[in-house]
């Protein structure tokens, strides 16, 4: 049986929602953020050493990272939806956007909040990490043009991968200048796994 440790208001929520996407039978292990420090709770810690989510459990196997999780999920489980023919020049862009989303869409983004916890809010900073949002996000946008989706226009486990990016940026950025990712965002928002997934995860204040 696939498990999920899922935790409140994080990745974790695109993985329930992939697993709605396949129809798979999973469980789901909720654990809750500190309510003052916002942190993972300890209980994840015996889960896997760095105390993160999300974490998949496939029997024995244990797997952390998004990108590598969602990669397992569509192999092992997918029987052939949500990703490519292995070998096509499809399946070598669905994995390189894959794996974009977390190695460097994410970045300053991450930067841009921490920061904001700063006394000054990096000031010094903001500069070059505005600049790196907007060539990040502006490159998305671009990709969208003219298509629904990130790869051939079909959806694919990319884009549930790829969809934290939007989400956070709406919260901590703007999307006015990307309309091509706010449309999708509404997209995918009203997938009916995606809503069946909310229903199932709980508290999530990125998308809804």
């Amino acid at each position: 049986m696939l498990t999920v440790h899922h935790l409140n208001n994080s990745r974790s929520q695109r993985i329930l929602w992939l697993l709605e996407e396949l129809g798979l039978d999973y469980e789901i292990v909720s654990h809750q953020r500190d309510a003052s420090t916002n942190l993972a709770p300890p209980a994840l810690l015996a889960v896997h050493p760095l105390g993160k989510s999300p974490v998949l459990t496939d029997g024995a196997l244990t797997i952390i990272e998004s990108g590598a999780i969602i990669d397992y999920i569509v192999r092992r489980h997918g029987g052939g939806r949500l990703a490519p023919e292995p070998g096509t020049d499809a399946h070598e862009h669905y994995l390189q956007w894959l794996h974009y989303a977390e190695g460097s869409a994410m970045l300053p983004l991450m930067l841009k909040m921490y920061t904001g916890r700063l006394p000054d809010g990096g000031a010094d900073l903001q500069p070059r990490i505005t600049s790196e949002l907007d060539n990040h996000l502006g490159y998305m946008n671009g990709a969208l043009q003219g298509s629904e989706w990130f790869v051939d226009d079909s959806f694919s486990a990319a884009d549930v991968q790829l969809s934290f990016v939007p989400q956070v940026a709406r919260l901590l950025y703007t999307l006015e200048p990307f309309p091509n990712l706010a449309a999708f965002l509404d997209r995918i928002h009203a997938r009916p796994a995606y809503r069946r997934a909310l229903e199932r995860g709980g508290e999530y204040a990125f998308g809804s």
